[in-house]
């Protein structure tokens, strides 16, 4: 019926939008759009495999999985994209993550399994929302740092910063953008120091750094 396949599509909207959300507060390269197109768009595969067996089944067996079984193994392309090595980490593992989740609540959801795609959309919310900051809190007591710094809104700074981190053997665990006026921008690197560094040394040469300005270590 119209209104069914209306509510499953709002329904993935809704969550996929969500989750895309919260991968564009934290300035990731697929965000609220992507994610609810990828979800939007399996949905709609799940929905026309049920609509060809559905109407088709009597002229030739059908299974409406197969076309899902596409989008599975299909998707893995659009989430390489968001993966990305800059030399001294890999970004981007999350985002991927989070599409490919995305995409199979499309599918449940396309599929008329609400409970399972409803369960997964509130698990995986928690788990990039408030389990990043479980993963913060024990970063900290193994040992991370977090430095906040005021960086001027220009191309090649983050690069600067990130260099110098690579000459010392810090390895950055995540950045943070939290705001920018257009001139500026607020930023935090979650960093691991090697056992044998002094935090003091690193600070010291990223404060030579011209348009930077350190705010506080934690």
């Amino acid at each position: 019926m119209v209104w069914e396949v209306a509510l499953r599509l709002f329904l993935v909207t809704l969550m996929g939008g969500l989750i895309g959300l919260e991968r564009e507060f934290v300035n990731r390269p697929a965000g609220f759009r992507t994610h609810t197109l990828v979800c939007q768009g399996a949905a709609l595969i799940m929905l026309t495999g049920k609509y060809l067996m559905h109407n088709y089944n009597h002229i030739v067996n059908l299974d409406p999985a197969r076309l899902g079984a596409q989008v599975v193994s299909g998707i893995g392309f659009l989430g390489a994209g968001t993966i990305m090595n800059d030399g001294h980490r890999v970004r981007g593992l999350t985002t991927a993550a989070s599409l490919w989740v995305v995409a199979s609540i499309g599918l449940s959801i396309g599929a008329g399994f609400y409970a399972g795609g409803v369960i997964v959309f509130i698990l995986a919310y928690f788990t990039l929302v408030s389990l990043k900051h479980f993963e913060k809190y024990f970063g900290k007591r193994g040992g991370l740092l977090n430095i906040s710094m005021t960086i001027e809104d220009i191309p090649g700074q983050l690069a600067k910063v990130a260099d110098v981190m690579g000459r010392f053997k810090v390895q950055i665990k995540d950045i943070d953008i939290r705001g920018t006026d257009g001139a500026f921008m607020d930023v935090v690197f979650y960093v691991a120091l090697p056992h044998t560094m002094n935090k003091h040394l690193l600070l010291a040469e990223l404060k030579q750094l011209d348009g930077i300005e350190m705010d506080r270590i934690s």
